[in-house]
């Protein structure tokens, strides 16, 4: 019989998201999963080219459009011509859609202390530092 390996942590990664992303309904965020993605990066990019956005969500040009349409459409984002160079776009967040963002980020929190329950605070802050390590020296990546 072989040896039993325990799982690498990537795949613990994965497995946790899906979890994560599974119990983060659009009920419970307020909006489209995608819809926090998208605003959360704006939120801490206001202003940022469009193409920007997409590269950073590995979205392609035409469904990054179709996003932005239903951000805008809600009256979440906005679009505004950059006044460098008027052939693009730069995206910001709106009042309103800061506000569906802190709901959005409280009850993304709630699935979170849930997830994580078997952590202590101290546990959980821990991982938090070492996963934003992680992901600030792996930068973007390829889609």
């Amino acid at each position: 019989m072989g040896t039993v390996h325990a799982p690498g942590a990537m795949v613990l990664l994965t497995r946790l998201a899906k979890v994560v992303y599974r119990r983060s309904s659009e009920d419970q965020l307020g909006m489209r999963p995608r819809w926090y993605v998208a605003l959360s990066f704006i939120n801490d990019h206001d202003g940022a080219p469009q193409q920007a956005l997409g590269e950073a969500l590995c979205v392609d040009a035409n469904n990054l459009v179709l996003l932005l349409n239903e951000l805008e459409a809600a009256e979440y984002a906005e679009r505004r011509r950059d006044p460098l160079d008027r052939r693009r776009h730069l995206v910001h967040v709106t009042a309103k859609g800061r506000r569906a963002l802190d709901r959005a980020e409280q009850a993304q929190e709630a699935v979170e202390a849930e997830v994580l329950a078997a952590l202590d605070p101290d546990e959980r802050a821990t991982l938090r530092d070492l996963l934003a390590r992680a992901l600030d020296k792996a930068g973007p990546g390829p889609c």
